[in-house]
């Protein structure tokens, strides 16, 4: 009777995780269904008729898919342009970013020295500033340097280090073992030289989640062109998407369909870096353990 009641309660066990596993597939199913579904509203809007843009009821698949949306975002806009100029901003900015926060990740998170502490909380405390109240004295200040109507502004703050970036190299680097950089002093190697041929090679992880961060912040950046470009050949994506509202009529299938033309390389780049991406995260400490 014991090894029945043993066998029925292990029986009973497997049918409920085969049943919770069950519910949390389609629970995930739903959720990713939910995620998708204004991805791919987008990309059937971009090869809708103006017309058929809100038409009711909803039409997922257009009939007669209009692929010379596409073509026509590029004759009305030079947003090829905006698209080499969008990538030379973020390239350019992603490289700042990962060069001044590794930097300073590694003093604070590797190296000893008084005041660390104070230093980093300091840090952490800019973050607590929003965005709108260091607007107007940057603009103040990059215009008294004539950077106005330049690629200067978008750039060059990159390069001075960024808190919550610094913040995840430093959580990434102070989980590697101390013992690495013990035994690099002892064959002689400084502290640059630990960095570059010890710390990095460990740290691609990070880099990576940083890159992705760094890079879809600057790609995706609004207020930054608006406030410093004004000549059009230097405008990025995200200001030629603006130019297709009017003030009688917007051109939403061309909208969408310029919008889905900018999305894609942040796609391809999320799912090449995407091991890399999750990584990070869980090795910073962001992701809770």
């Amino acid at each position: 009777m014991t090894a029945l009641q043993g066998s029925s309660g292990k029986m009973g066990q497997t049918a409920r995780n085969r049943i919770t596993k069950t519910l949390l597939y389609i629970l995930l199913i739903i959720m990713g269904v939910s995620f998708l579904t204004p991805f791919v509203w987008l990309v059937t809007t971009s090869l809708k008729k103006i017309g058929a843009v809100f038409a009711t009821p909803i039409v997922w698949i257009p009939p007669d898919p209009q692929w010379h949306n596409y073509v026509q975002v590029f004759q009305m806009l030079p947003f090829g342009r905006y698209l080499l100029n969008t990538a030379y901003i973020t390239v350019l900015a992603t490289i700042g970013n990962l060069a001044s926060s590794m930097m300073v990740g590694y003093s604070l998170g590797r190296l000893r020295w008084r005041g660390r502490e104070a230093v980093f909380g300091l840090l952490m405390a800019t973050m607590m500033l929003p965005g709108v109240v260091t607007m107007v004295p940057l603009f103040v200040m990059f215009f008294k340097v004539g950077w106005i109507d330049t690629y200067y502004p978008l750039i060059v703050p990159s390069w001075c280090g960024n808190a919550f970036f610094i913040f995840m190299i430093r959580q990434f680097m102070r989980a590697l073992p101390i013992e690495l950089d013990e035994a690099a002093r002892i064959d002689g190697a400084n502290s640059l030289q630990i960095l570059a041929k010890v710390i990095l090679p460990l740290c691609k992880p990070v880099i990576a989640a940083v890159a992705i961060f760094a890079g879809m912040a600057h790609y995706n950046n609004f207020m930054g062109p608006l406030l410093y470009l004004s000549t059009n050949s230097k405008f990025t994506i995200q200001l030629g998407l603006y130019q297709f509202r009017g003030q009688q009529v917007t051109l939403w299938h061309l909208i969408m369909a310029a919008s889905t033309v900018s999305i894609a390389p942040l796609l391809i780049i999320f799912f090449v870096g995407q091991r890399y991406f999750v990584q990070g995260f869980s090795f910073s400490g962001l992701a809770g353990r």
